[in-house]
Parts: C-alpha cells; sequence; structure tokens
C-alpha cells in the first residue's frame, strides 16, 4: 500500500530559472505528511487538543530531474524508520514529475514535542496504529532510543 497524493504545481513554486525553486519540494513533502496523520484522526486540531507537535531534527533533499512550470506531481511518503513508543521517526519521501519520473527524494527525521513543556514526548498509544498502517521503505529499520539521526 502506498500514500501519495497528487498535486497541480502553482506559480508561485517556481523560480525565476522556470523550474520549481527548492523550498517548495520541501513543502510538498510537508502537506503529505500532514494529510496522512489528517486523514488518519489527527488534525491539526486533535493535535493541539494533546498538547503535542511534530519536529524535524533533520531534513535532507536530494534533487534529480527539474520540475518546470506548469507540471502537475505526485509525493509519496514511506516510513523509513521509528523507534519502539513512536518517539522518533524517520520519513521518505519522492516527488515525481508529470511523466512519473522520480524528480527528488527528501529525508526527514523528527521527534514529538510537548509544546507546554517543550520537550521531546512519547505520543498517545494511538499513534502506534497509525504509524504501523504507513507504507514502509525496504531499508526500513527500527530507531535506537540514543540515536541521533
Amino acid at each position: 500500500m502506498n500514500f501519495e497524493v497528487q498535486f497541480k504545481t502553482k506559480w508561485s513554486d517556481f523560480d525565476p530559472n522556470r523550474h520549481m525553486r527548492h523550498t517548495a519540494y520541501n513543502d510538498y513533502a510537508a502537506e503529505v505528511r500532514v494529510r496522512y496523520f489528517q486523514e488518519h484522526g489527527l488534525s491539526i486540531n486533535e493535535f493541539a487538543k494533546l498538547n503535542i507537535g511534530p519536529i524535524l531534527f533533520k531534513e535532507e533533499t536530494s534533487f534529480l530531474k527539474e520540475i518546470h512550470i506548469g507540471e502537475n506531481i505526485t509525493v509519496k511518503m514511506e516510513l523509513e524508520g521509528v523507534s519502539k513508543g513512536i518517539e522518533r521517526w524517520r520519513f521518505s519521501h519522492q516527488i515525481f514529475n508529470k511523466d512519473g519520473v522520480l524528480s527528488a527524494e527528501i529525508k526527514v527525521y523528527g521527534a514529538w514535542i510537548d509544546l507546554v513543556k517543550r520537550k521531546l514526548t512519547v505520543p498517545p498509544t494511538n499513534f502506534v496504529k497509525i504509524f504501523e498502517d504507513l507504507p514502509k521503505t525496504s531499508n526500513f529499520k527500527e530507531i535506537p532510543l540514543n540515536s541521533k539521526k
């Protein structure tokens, strides 16, 4: 099972060279993560009620093929790693151009923060099922809690 979203790119995604600006790729990856959680009962409002939110430690983007102005894209998301209690996680995103050619890969490593205490936290147990349902990469690994990457 894949989790992917198709987008119509917009004028503001592009730079003067007429290709997608580098930060737009990351914006689309973030949108896919938000949509996945929302479709699984974790809307922005639910995160607010829980006083919890995702934070990123590292975001790494590899650009492989240009996306030009006017192209539509598909963004696929998979889980590359997660700790036993879902405290930390690593997502992999692939962005494909209109012809289905892989154009960028984005990897993010993050955790959950308690928005009141401003400290890392363990998410509620219902997060476990949400992460179990995520498609996994072929190199999926458990993240040890003392891991910094």
